[in-house]
């Protein structure tokens, strides 16, 4: 099997040679400082640069590190395009949101209307078309931040998850709107050539708002955000990422429409794969280990994941810059041998 014929039968739960190994992109971003000297394009250049973009993507896969391509690598695109003002940060560190846009959710008219040809946008949307123009054998990976994490970027956190039990019929009708505009990016980023989308929720934890805010707002809108690519492309794959401890929200996951879910570190693929027994699990190797610890431990933790029932290889989150590319390559080597071991 190639590349992207392993990762959309195993997004499927259908039969693989062996495990694929991939990074999604966007929050889980897979550019480290020593692909970028390889391939000698850096950031923050390529975030608006969409030829330096798939570049960077396609380095990811020639230097054997994982084997997909996924745009963008952050997730301030949407909070941007709305109005957000972002700082584009460097090679060392990621865009981030430095002014927001409103001050409470009733405000959410005054929202710039989201443009997924614009900016940008346009950049992703113009990278994935030259990604599908180089190989179409490696499995494009489009991105989305998650509802949740979109809105907390418009307007100050603490005041959001406020107003999401004060306010709850203006923080609805602010979640909608979100998730409206998502929908159109991600339906952009299909029609340029995506093969996948991974939305990623970080600011939707279950640990922040427990599991009856949970279901309101983060299954209503990641739902309806599914649903809506899903008008374009019914077979379309979808990964959704959540990050924090599960263990109190379970049942509410299991209500999330998505073919894959990943998950922290500190989440036991043993315990959600027992706890979510028809879904594909990515995980979930531990991204402090990757950037601190040596090649050698990475082969052993990789191992285990896979030992604990996880169906695609993955790291548990965004790699930090300084991770060298050997604990990364370390990875997908151990996925192969393994296959190899078992078939022999």
């Amino acid at each position: 099997m190639n590349s992207k014929e392993r990762l959309l039968s195993a997004l499927k739960g259908a039969t693989t040679d062996r495990s694929p190994c991939i990074c999604p992109g966007g929050m889980m971003n897979m550019v480290v400082t020593a692909l970028m000297d390889k391939a000698n394009i850096h950031l923050p250049e390529a975030h608006t640069d969409p030829n330096k973009m798939a570049g960077l993507a396609r380095a990811v896969y020639d230097y054997g590190c994982f084997e997909n391509y996924g745009v963008p690598f952050c997730m301030t695109i949407e909070a941007e395009q709305m109005g957000a003002v972002v700082d584009l940060g460097s090679a060392i560190y990621e865009p981030h949101v430095t002014g927001y846009v409103i001050d409470n959710p009733s405000q959410w008219r005054e929202l710039r209307p989201f443009n997924p040809y614009g900016n940008r946008a346009k950049v992703v949307l113009d990278a994935i078309k030259i990604l599908k123009k180089h190989d179409d054998h490696v499995p494009i990976i489009g991105n989305l931040s998650g509802p949740i994490s979109v809105a907390a970027s418009l307007m100050e956190p603490v005041n959001y998850y406020k107003a999401l039990r004060r306010n709850k019929e203006d923080a609805h009708a602010l979640m909608n709107f979100v998730t409206e505009a998502l929908i159109d990016f991600g339906k952009a980023q299909i029609e340029a050539g995506a093969d996948v989308i991974a939305i990623s929720d970080p600011s939707g934890t279950g640990e922040i708002l427990g599991p009856r805010l949970f279901d309101e707002y983060v299954v209503t809108y990641v739902n309806q955000l599914i649903d809506g690519l899903h008008e374009m492309n019914p077979e379309l794959p979808i990964i959704v990422h959540i990050c924090g401890k599960m263990h109190k929200v379970y049942e509410e996951l299991n209500k999330i429409r998505a073919d894959a879910h990943s998950f922290d570190s500190i989440v036991s693929i043993k315990e959600s794969k027992k706890m979510m027994p028809a879904k594909i699990m990515i995980g979930n190797v531990s991204t402090y280990a990757l950037e601190f610890a040596d090649a050698d431990r990475i082969r052993v933790l990789t191992q285990k994941v896979m030992d604990d029932g996880s169906d695609i290889i993955a790291p548990a989150c965004g790699l930090g810059t300084k991770t060298s590319l050997e604990n990364i390559q370390a990875m997908l080597h151990i996925v192969k041998e393994s296959s190899m071991r078992l078939r022999s």
